[in-house]
């Protein structure tokens, strides 16, 4: 609905114009950002730029079914000056769509309670989800407390997309991966009550971008890079690090699944056979990070006990007497 503006001689965008709806031939789309910390205060430009843009389609006059931006705009703008909010701020909270966490606060709060186990259920993430991301960001807003905003746009969101410009890392290389998409799906699925398209923008190489669903790009990675025997075996040449990159990719895996509910028994499995029932891997891990070697254990144990990991079958008596050998070794 809207197209950037480049500036002259520069890669940089700092104007936008709107499309006509003739030229778009479909309604405009209501999109709801949720930016990382790092954006907000590197691109505080580009976010109001963003914002111009939304208030500026949300002020014209067109059909509710074409515009559904402006449409829900003018709902909620007469929602709040019905309940007595001033015209100003009425006007604002009703336009806002860029969502982040509080001024000097970073990522969006998942980490925590997955590592911590502070959680019992798929809404316990997407509570906190909302809660560390329910901050408004726009041209007069800069972190304005604004939960109860935040909520009613994550329950509306009909597809959850998020991008990656780069093939350096993959989607279980980082937590914040399943922090920002797997929180936002969580968020979305559990307050709107129904499942939610869920998308992978691959903008590595910009003259061709490729979308996946979430769901493929995540069985991409599991079968490419994390099950790999090649990767495994490169991993092997850092030691201490190899192994803990190896603990990484389980935890960020189980967390993805926590979140997104997008991960199979089958590929537990496969990393189990991969990362502690092969004795060669085994071994290497216990030699250079015994610790990483009891996380990754006990992780694969508590995908079975959340169940997450449905069905597992032998792998449960496995992992356990693996549990036990462990502690005995101290």
């Amino acid at each position: 609905a809207v197209r950037p503006v480049w500036a002259p001689r520069s890669q940089r965008v700092d104007d936008f114009d709107i499309l006509p709806l003739s030229l778009l031939a479909r309604p405009r789309v209501d999109v709801t950002l949720r930016v990382s910390g790092f954006f907000r205060d590197a691109f505080a430009n580009l976010i109001r730029l963003f914002d111009a843009a939304v208030q500026a389609v949300a002020a014209l006059d067109e059909p509710d079914d074409l515009n559904p931006l402006a449409a829900k705009v003018r709902d909620e703008r007469a929602a709040l000056l019905a309940a007595g909010t001033a015209p100003d701020a009425a006007a604002r909270q009703a336009g806002w769509r860029i969502f982040g966490a509080k001024p000097g606060a970073y990522g969006a709060g998942v980490q925590g309670a997955i590592d911590g186990r502070l959680w019992q259920t798929r809404a316990d993430l997407a509570e906190v989800y909302l809660n560390w991301g329910g901050y408004a960001y726009g041209g007069a807003d800069e972190g304005t407390a604004a939960r109860s905003q935040f909520a009613p746009r994550l329950r509306q969101v009909q597809a959850v997309v998020q991008n990656q410009d780069n093939r350096e890392h993959h989607l279980l290389d980082s937590n914040d991966y399943y922090q920002f998409q797997g929180g936002m799906l969580a968020a979305v699925e559990t307050l709107g009550g129904a499942p939610a398209a869920s998308y992978h923008g691959d903008h590595s190489q910009p003259d061709r971008p490729r979308v996946r669903t979430l769901k493929e790009e995540l069985n991409r990675v599991i079968r490419a890079r994390a099950a790999n025997p090649k990767w495994l075996d490169g991993v092997k040449r850092h030691g201490y690090k190899g192994a803990f990159e190896m603990a990484a990719t389980l935890d960020n895996l189980f967390a993805f699944d926590a979140t997104s509910g997008l991960i199979d028994d089958h590929q537990y499995a496969l990393l189990a056979e991969a990362y502690l029932l092969d004795p060669d891997t085994r071994d290497f891990v216990r030699q250079h990070n015994p610790h990483a070697l009891r996380d990754m254990t006990e992780r694969l144990l508590e995908a079975q006990q959340r169940g997450l990991w449905q069905e597992p079958g032998a792998y449960r008596e496995a992992l356990e007497q693996m549990l036990l050998d462990i502690e005995e070794e101290g």
